[in-house]
């Protein structure tokens, strides 16, 4: 874990977020605001290892660690359009569904059809037609869709997560340290009950955190 990077990217959030005041952070987060741990997740909706990390890794976080309030989980968008040309459409579509609160069906549908869209030479159709599986309205998406402004917000994102020292996706800034890769579901606890013990202290920091014993 890279912890030199923390306050850099802490900054990047904060000023990220006061940038984009019509689509706050909070439509793309988990977990209570007042959780004593906050996890940045920096993701690429094309990228295969953070399909992997959404389907097998993340609902055992959300159910140990989310859920009981123990963690707040904020997405951020970090395509790498090198290597994925659907990345930015897709960081796009899921910023517009943020709009209408509906980030996270967005964000489980992408990955769950990433196979199928990813080898398109045209995704944005297909992106488009997920709108009613995902409960938005279409007109509002597409009209989203259409803004620059939804583009320049991508951009920022994504540069902010580049200046912070992120390299690769799935990356994690974890209070202050950044770890990147799909890692298996240990190594998240470790670190997780670790930080939330140093967070929180005293007795309760002694006690497993991550659901079981």
């Amino acid at each position: 874990m890279t912890w030199g990077a923390g306050l850099a990217l802490a900054l990047n959030f904060d000023l990220l977020s006061a940038q984009t005041a019509a689509n706050p952070l909070a439509t793309r987060s988990k977990g209570s605001p007042s959780a004593p741990v906050t996890v940045y997740e920096m993701s690429d909706f094309q990228c295969p290892y953070c399909r992997r990390f959404a389907q097998e890794t993340f609902p055992e976080i959300e159910r140990r660690y989310i859920k009981p309030g123990k963690v707040r989980w904020v997405y951020i968008n970090f395509p790498l359009t090198h290597l994925h040309p659907h990345a930015a459409p897709a960081g796009e579509l899921a910023l517009c569904a943020a709009k209408q609160n509906g980030f996270w069906r967005i964000h489980d549908l992408l990955f769950q059809y990433q196979e199928t869209w990813a080898p398109l030479k045209e995704a944005g159709p297909f992106f488009v037609s997920l709108a009613d599986s995902a409960k938005l309205s279409k007109k509002a998406l597409v009209a989203c869709l259409q803004d620059p402004a939804t583009r320049e917000n991508l951009q920022a994102e994504a540069e902010g997560a580049q200046r912070a020292g992120a390299n690769s996706t799935p990356a994690f800034y974890i209070e202050g340290g950044l770890m990147e890769g799909a890692l298996p579901l240990q190594v998240f606890q470790q670190i997780l009950d670790s930080v939330y013990t140093v967070k929180t202290g005293g007795e309760r920091g002694k006690k497993s955190v991550s659901g079981e014993g």
